[in-house]
């Protein structure tokens, strides 16, 4: 009996020693507050307790969401929230062995500051109807990719940065493009020159590649569970769709294609296709 028992504590140290593991290659050994900014554009982290042990599963506006182990029993949803979402108390959904739940965050605001740019290309600003009829097909085949949702889990959710320089424009500004208001930036940019090799933030796989209207050369990578990077203004790509990249694995040269000012890389992030603020998870963010 005695040896018995021994063997299940060995066991039960060998489960926590791993979800530790796990919660440490993720980057939570961190602080779950370098993640948890509950605004438009912003992630909420959930806590789930799961007494029978098995991952859950979780939905916010009817779209899968990224869970990953926090400890025994216990898991974290981490939810993308879109950038138009008003302050308010948001739901999520989860399922686990034990049954279904609803849990609640609350959302608070955020301004975001204004950018008036000058574009020489005026199709840039003001597409012609053939221009338009390409937009919305390039648009269809972008969509399906953000909301892609594959199981496999990321290898890390603090990401690496996909190039060593200066960010310029931040996520959520107010556009102006030639002093005609456009949607706000989605994405975050560094200011680093033609040619500076994009390496992947996290493990993941090439699932779009394509030279687009506003976004030029650009390649989507599915990093898991609805954890999507989308790169534009590529001047190279060196990845195909079906490829899988290792964390830090070249996958393309900054650029200045598509609808640019300049030089610079534009990176997007979805999480549950909502683009996030990629700043979040490089440790960069700026309430």
């Amino acid at each position: 009996m005695q040896r018995w028992i021994l063997v299940l504590i060995a066991r039960a140290v060998v489960a926590i020693v791993t979800m530790a593991g796990h919660a440490a290659a993720f980057g939570l050994e961190k602080g779950i507050e370098t993640l948890h900014h509950p605004v438009p554009g912003g992630i909420a982290i959930v806590t789930i307790d799961s007494a029978e042990g098995a991952a859950p599963t979780a939905t916010y506006r009817d779209r899968p969401v990224l869970i990953v182990p926090a400890g025994p029993n216990r898991w974290f949803a981490i939810v993308g929230i879109p950038l138009d979402t008003l302050p308010s108390t948001q739901t999520l959904k989860v399922k686990t062995r034990e049954g279904s739940r609803v849990f609640s965050f609350a959302v608070a605001d955020r301004k975001y500051r204004e950018q008036h740019l000058t574009i020489k290309n005026q199709r840039h600003v003001n597409p012609n109807q053939d221009d338009l009829k390409r937009i919305r097909s390039e648009m269809d085949l972008q969509n399906a990719a953000y909301r892609q949702f594959s199981p496999e889990q990321p290898s890390n959710v603090l990401f690496d940065k996909p190039v060593q320089g200066p960010l310029s424009s931040p996520f959520g500004l107010k556009r102006f493009f030639n002093g005609e208001a456009r949607a706000p930036h989605s994405g975050l940019d560094f200011a680093v020159g033609t040619g500076t090799p994009i390496r992947s933030p996290a493990a993941g796989r090439v699932i779009l590649t394509g030279n687009y209207f506003f976004n030029g050369n650009t390649v989507f990578v599915d990093h898991g569970q609805g954890l999507i990077s989308m790169f534009c203004h590529l001047s190279v790509i060196d990845v195909s769709p079906g490829d899988k990249l290792e964390r830090g694995q070249i996958l393309g040269k900054v650029g200045a294609t598509g609808r640019v000012t300049g030089a610079h890389l534009h990176w997007n992030v979805s999480l549950n296709d909502a683009r996030i603020d990629p700043a979040i998870l490089i440790g960069s963010y700026k309430p």
